[in-house]
């Protein structure tokens, strides 16, 4: 067991004399989200990580976020308190693989989803996240896309724009794995409930969904509905900012099971031993970070 508050109070501490920022995403253990200095999304989280002064950014969330930090912020020293919180999605594409569907499509633009390595951003012509991925699409000139990785991602943005969506087979093992069923049984279960579901469901569970959005959208769409009640098809870790920021709301998971084990492999102990040891440290290789950097501009300045 950890003694979260002298655990907090020795963070708070050494952050102030490390001139260090935390940031975490809403999937992240509660006792994290409730020490960070910036709670968000993949997009939230991205501009934090560039535009905020400071000299070290601990970042709790998985290995791609912290490379994505390292990439927009070359001056600054990016920890990764849990090294081995990896996104199983983004291992799903290589940028060797990314190259030969290029080969296949000279004329097509590449769009990957933030969820990826450095290497496969730097293949691509810009990057996107699940709250922007539509607008990220549709400011394209080319008719023709190649969307890697998450193929249910790509597939609800085929829904809004007229061009050429070619997806890759790739996808998120914890939304990949809710069911039109559950959906159903759900809505049985709480009749007055909201369904809001993440576009990297399934399309069968999109259908069924009364609203979708990446996890910040989520969130925003309870605090600001009339509605009382939901039903969350999200990973389960988004629960808490929500009881926090919207109190008066009743929320249910679609799944108490929708749980990325990535993401809860951060703790206290190990945001206070990074900080301490400045250690494990995050960096890309320049010459891959600026060819990934320019596509993650690409997205920022939509």
């Amino acid at each position: 067991m950890q003694d979260i508050p002298l655990l907090r109070e020795k963070i708070l501490r050494i952050k102030k004399e490390r001139n260090a920022i935390i940031l975490a995403h809403n999937y992240q253990p509660d006792e994290v989200q409730d020490t960070a200095d910036i709670v968000g999304d993949s997009l939230e989280l991205s501009r934090a990580a560039a535009s905020i002064d400071c000299d070290v950014i601990v970042f709790c969330g998985v290995d791609f976020m912290a490379e994505t930090a390292a990439i927009l912020s070359p001056y600054k020293k990016v920890l990764l308190p849990a090294p081995d919180a990896c996104c199983p999605m983004a291992a799903m594409i290589t940028p060797e693989e990314l190259n030969f569907v290029k080969s296949r499509y000279p004329d097509a633009a590449v769009v990957c989803y933030v969820n990826t390595t450095a290497e496969v951003k730097a293949e691509s012509d810009i990057c996107c996240t699940s709250s922007n991925a539509v607008n990220v699409v549709n400011s394209l000139d080319q008719q023709r896309v190649i969307f890697v990785p998450d193929q249910n991602l790509a597939r609800y943005v085929a829904r809004f724009t007229d061009k050429e969506i070619l997806p890759w087979e790739g996808y998120c093992i914890v939304h990949d794995q809710y069911t039109a069923d559950q959906v159903q049984e759900a809505k049985r279960s709480f009749p007055e409930a909201t369904v809001l579901v993440h576009p990297e469901c399934r399309p069968e569970v999109i259908d069924l969904a009364d609203h979708v959005a990446s996890t910040s959208g989520i969130i925003k769409h309870v605090c600001t509905s009339a509605s009382h009640e939901f039903i969350i098809g999200t990973e389960v870790g988004i629960l808490h900012r929500i009881k926090k920021e919207c109190p008066d709301k009743l929320c249910y998971p679609l799944s108490d099971r929708a749980v990325c084990r990535n993401m809860k492999k951060t703790d206290l102990a190990k945001v206070y031993t990074a900080l301490l040891h400045m250690s494990p440290r995050i960096t890309v290789p320049e010459d891959v970070a600026t060819r990934a950097r320019a596509a993650i501009q690409r997205m920022l300045a939509i």
